[in-house]
């Protein structure tokens, strides 16, 4: 039985199930197996997959299109290792991560972990502004990968991990269309699972590669905060609602600027994006990526705070529940 089961949930996507296996291969550790589930895809990573099979022990499987949840949840059931391990098929490993993984769960007593994400120094301008904006004090990403968040943690599918026994317990991932990884990581917490984040164990994360796939992605991440919090309302708080509050000031502040023609109107929307352009420019040294994290920022939470707005009005007034079973009409839409 192999120490470690790596599950990569996969849709469309053979070239980025490339670069992470490639850094898979490069582990230190070697007591795992990779199970590559391709989750209904028209362009298949077959031929990726099997061009590491002499390399590590290597399955693949291709099922009908159910969502990335349900896809996890289908890998973990054929997994074989004491621990399971799922990564988005858009991350790469650091070479160290499973060796200190490994030292780290001899050590401590936990059930289930997450781990932060960074940009790889050979991303992009986008990527790597897209990476510090989802990661910036002065954004929603602010409390990701910070040490205070040790002891009580709610991991997220590009990195997170868990023991065999507590997938079966817990049945893994629920029947929700969107934030079912934070929905299953409350789950563990509520059985009284401990759930920690592992600062060392960070991958590198491509997330989005332009504006429009990155604000549709946090759009989801909106509306699924509204789904958590009509079935787990105890988990509410009141900073989520800071992303929909920016939304509405930016509204405001434009439409004053406009009618009364007062520029000083836009000090306090152009003291913040200062805030984030100057914390950029410290962190990533790089003056395009600072300027490009002013956009992401902004793409950010006005993402994030329509796709609030959207879920209260659909969700919590008209009462409705598309999103709450993962049907494949409603999967492809959000995809």
């Amino acid at each position: 039985m192999p120490r470690f089961s790596i599950i990569v949930p996969v849709y469309n996507r053979p070239e980025e199930v490339h670069e992470l296996l490639d850094s898979i291969d490069q582990q230190e550790f070697r007591d795992f197996e990779v199970l590559v589930v391709e989750d209904g895809s028209n362009i298949r990573c077959i031929d990726v997959v099997d061009a590491y099979k002499n390399k590590f022990k290597t399955r693949y499987f291709y099922k009908d299109n159910s969502g990335p949840g349900d896809t996890r949840n289908y890998g973990m059931k054929q997994a074989e290792g004491a621990w399971l391990l799922i990564f988005d098929s858009d991350a790469m490993l650091p070479k160290h991560y499973l060796s200190f993984l490994d030292q780290y769960i001899q050590t401590h007593e936990i059930d289930a972990f997450g781990g932060p994400d960074k940009a790889h120094p050979d991303f992009n301008e986008l990527q790597k502004a897209i990476s510090h904006t989802m990661t910036s004090l002065f954004t929603t990403g602010g409390i990701r990968g910070r040490k205070k968040a040790l002891e009580k943690f709610n991991p997220r599918s590009f990195n997170m991990g868990l023991k065999k026994e507590v997938f079966e317990a817990t049945g893994g991932y629920p029947n929700i269309m969107l934030a079912e990884d934070t929905d299953l990581a409350i789950q563990m917490h509520k059985a009284g699972y401990k759930v920690v984040l592992i600062p060392e164990c960070f991958v590198y994360h491509k997330r989005r590669v332009s504006f429009k796939k990155f604000f549709r992605q946090v759009k989801n991440f909106g509306y699924g905060r509204i789904l958590l919090t009509q079935k787990h309302p105890d988990t509410f708080r009141p900073f989520f609602l800071f992303p929909t509050a920016f939304f509405i000031f930016l509204i405001l502040s434009m439409l004053s600027m406009l009618i009364f023609w007062k520029w000083w109107l836009l000090a306090p929307l152009l003291f913040y994006l200062l805030l984030i352009f100057s914390e950029a420019l410290i962190v990533e040294k790089n003056l395009k990526v600072a300027t490009l994290s002013i956009w992401a920022a902004i793409c950010q939470l006005c993402g994030y705070g329509l796709g609030f707005l959207k879920g209260f009005w659909e969700v919590m007034i008209m009462k409705d529940s598309k999103y709450l079973s993962q049907g494949t009409d409603a999967l492809k839409n959000a995809q």
